[in-house]
């Protein structure tokens, strides 16, 4: 039986904009969304998923409680997890808008062990949206598994770039393959053309030798 998610407070989005908020009638392109755990726990990030919501990049920051940490102590500094992870291929389409996201422990750039806290940074510089934030948002520790709530689940099991071009070494020239299917087709339609004239051919001789047969009888 799968693990449930971990329990955590998600805040409302802060936006970050240069001049006064309340005045400023420009969009703020950049939200931040803090998430905490309870006072005394603390968590082994395996993954995070969340569905999208216009968002067009992510970073994700993470604090850590150091060991033999005192309350004197300050607070631990925050550490960068994902740094500008593209959740939309173009900011200004739609494409990957709502998509569901599931970002696991091996893509991340640190450890994520012992975790008090997560900042989600949000960034779209696109001004064709009016809001954008994420949804559904939950904390998965390791042994639980997550649904499959979309064919953009698949999207982060398919291969990277470099391992595409290597695939694509043994297959034949897409164009190439093209052409010759289509001097098929054309082939096909000669042969086709060819056979009907032949048998309309054959028809005419065929029935004028039978008009001569009867001229001469």
């Amino acid at each position: 039986m799968d693990l449930e998610s971990v329990p955590c407070t998600v805040r409302s989005p802060v936006p970050l904009q240069v001049g006064d908020v309340k005045t400023e009638q420009a969009r703020p392109g950049v939200y931040v969304i803090d998430v905490t755990f309870p006072k005394t726990q603390t968590v082994d990030l395996q993954e995070i998923t969340f569905k999208n919501y216009y968002t067009a990049f992510l970073t994700m920051r993470i604090q850590q409680r150091r060991p033999a940490e005192s309350r004197g102590n300050p607070p631990p500094a925050w550490r960068t997890c994902i740094m500008n992870m593209r959740l939309m291929p173009n900011p200004h389409m739609e494409e990957g808008s709502q998509d569901y996201v599931s970002i696991q422990k091996n893509q991340m750039l640190c450890n994520t062990h012992h975790v008090i806290a997560i900042r989600l940074i949000l960034r779209q510089p696109s001004p064709v949206w009016l809001n954008f934030t994420v949804e559904d948002l939950q904390i998965n520790p390791p042994g639980k598994q997550s649904p499959q709530k979309g064919f953009s689940w698949l999207l982060s099991q398919l291969p990277g770039k470099e391992q595409l071009q290597s695939l694509q070494k043994g297959l034949p020239d897409p164009d190439k393959v093209s052409s010759e299917v289509q001097q098929m087709w054309v082939l096909t339609e000669v042969m086709r053309a060819n056979q009907n004239t032949a048998s309309i051919g054959r028809f005419d001789v065929d029935g004028c030798y039978e008009i001569n047969l009867l001229s001469y009888s």
